[in-house]
């Protein structure tokens, strides 16, 4: 099946049925076409296989202390940091890609491990004990997580019970694509950006902004007459949207640019 095609079939099932390991994968199959996943979750295998003792803690120390997984600061928006395979030959990633490590590999040890999405920064958790991949696997407290969020975003916010809350996996999912349409947008790699904006439309169809943002790229790649197509259909379907008015005038001014190349 095509890598697309197999996005498709995920997107398709229902969040607790997601497998969020594969589905990592045929994210990555983006920057590496020729990604086998079903090798690269026998690593996952092996690693829950040499964990040791089932706990949280000693999935902690394994993967953070005793296999060298950690965050890369000096590279962050590396797009290797947002592929599980490159997380796993590199031994380097983003907070949700060594999240979704450690999900994983705890998932096959019985340790049930939740992605927790708080503002500007991922972590997980599992049996009450909240940790931060990218920084070594570290225990959090509640007080920790308050000063890591206003590192990040550089300004205090207060946390609530709901920052706390176990992410789903699709929308975990979802959290990488955007962190990869991030950075295919800025290296203008409007291919890879593309195939990012497809997958964003299967996991989220009813996201507005999906639709408007899909035709940018795909004018960006110069294909000027597919773009304006979805433009105009973000337009029928979102007519009173905020950014209608200026979606229009640039609609506008393609056709015109269209018709003169006619």
């Amino acid at each position: 099946m095509d890598p697309l095609g197999a996005f498709r079939d995920l997107a398709r099932m229902s969040a607790d049925s997601v497998d969020l390991g594969r589905g990592a994968l045929l994210i990555a199959q983006i920057e590496h076409p020729d990604l086998d996943p079903d090798r690269q979750l026998k690593r996952l295998d092996d690693l829950a296989a040499r964990v040791g003792r089932a706990d949280v803690h000693q999935l902690r120390r394994f993967l953070f202390e005793d296999e060298g997984f950690a965050g890369n600061a000096d590279d962050y928006y590396d797009p290797r940091n947002s592929c599980l395979n490159d997380v796993l030959d590199r031994r380097l990633g983003i907070p949700i890609t060594l999240s979704v490590l450690a999900i994983e590999v705890g998932r096959r040890l019985g340790v049930a491990v939740h992605g927790v999405g708080l503002p500007g920064h991922f972590m997980a958790a599992a049996g009450g004990v909240l940790f931060d991949p990218f920084n070594a696997g570290a225990v959090v407290s509640r007080t920790d997580a308050e000063s890591v969020v206003a590192r990040v975003l550089g300004r205090p916010v207060p946390l609530e019970e709901g920052h706390f809350a176990p992410v789903p996996k699709p929308q975990i999912l979802l959290r990488m694509l955007a962190n990869l349409r991030g950075v295919y947008v800025d290296r203008e790699q409007w291919s890879k950006a593309r195939a990012v904006m497809e997958r964003l439309m299967l996991l989220d169809p009813d996201s507005p902004g999906h639709v408007r943002d899909y035709g940018t790229v795909l004018m960006k790649e110069g294909n000027f007459t597919r773009g304006a197509a979805q433009w105009e259909e973000y337009l029928t379907r979102h007519p009173q949207a905020r950014d209608a008015e200026r979606v229009k005038a640039q609609l506008t001014e393609i056709r015109r640019a269209i018709a003169s190349l006619n």
